[in-house]
């Protein structure tokens, strides 16, 4: 059975990809910071709870050993965990601001991925999926055709685009893991203020895709659902 943690996934995406993954045969865990909440989630989707702060080194730690001991490896790891951090026009934003946003959607990453190493090693086929954002590409955000290109704000497309290069650094640094990031798309969820076009059904869809790759599948790769996303 493939062994999947998903982080962030008691609502939104998080938990639609859940959903759809253990329809697929995954043992899912659902990582989410409030008991209360993750294990709701986990129990609607016969699902597994898993206590997990990315912002936090204890909690990683106190996580991965919890995952050792009931599986003694990890398949697959979808960091999905993020927060948007408002936009503030760039002459009102401080190094704060930057700070606190990319404490989880840049900070987070690593420490998961840090944190679960051993247990991605463990794995026949290590498969990562880092979900992103077409505001973290320069491509996308100046292209006047795009939606994204009307946005403005530095805090969480520039975490964005930082993900963007961990993930390509970690998918030439692992050669035998199979790294990608994906960008949902908008989708109405509790980042945007639910004004997302998209379903949260059509907003995972990328991400499931690229959680069922297997040990020939792409890594270091940008995509949606239509394809390849320019970076």
């Amino acid at each position: 059975m493939t062994v999947t943690l998903i982080t962030g996934a008691n609502k939104g995406l998080g938990f639609e990809t859940a959903r759809q993954l253990v329809e697929a045969g995954h043992t899912v865990y659902v990582g989410a910071r409030d008991p209360d909440r993750g294990r709701i989630a986990a129990d609607k989707i016969g699902a597994r709870y898993i206590q997990l702060d990315v912002t936090d080194d204890a909690s990683v730690e106190r996580a991965t050993r919890d995952l050792a001991e009931a599986e003694g490896h990890l398949d697959v790891l979808v960091n999905n965990a993020g927060i948007p951090g408002g936009f503030k026009p760039a002459s009102d934003t401080v190094a704060d601001d930057l700070r606190l946003v990319y404490e989880t959607n840049v900070f987070g990453v690593v420490r998961v991925i840090h944190g679960m190493q051993a247990l991605l090693e463990s794995s026949a086929a290590p498969v990562v999926v880092n979900v992103s954002s077409g505001l973290g590409s320069l491509a996308v955000t100046t292209d006047p055709s795009r939606f994204e290109s009307t946005l403005k704000g530095l805090a969480y497309p520039s975490s964005k685009s930082a993900l963007n290069m961990l993930t390509s650094q970690y998918a030439k640094s692992f050669p035998r893991w199979r790294v990608n990031m994906v960008d949902p798309g908008y989708t109405a969820t509790d980042l945007n203020g639910h004004r997302g076009t998209q379903t949260i059904e059509q907003g995972a869809t990328v991400i499931v895709r690229m959680s069922l790759i297997g040990a020939d599948g792409p890594t270091g790769t940008f995509s949606d659902a239509a394809g390849t996303v320019p970076w």
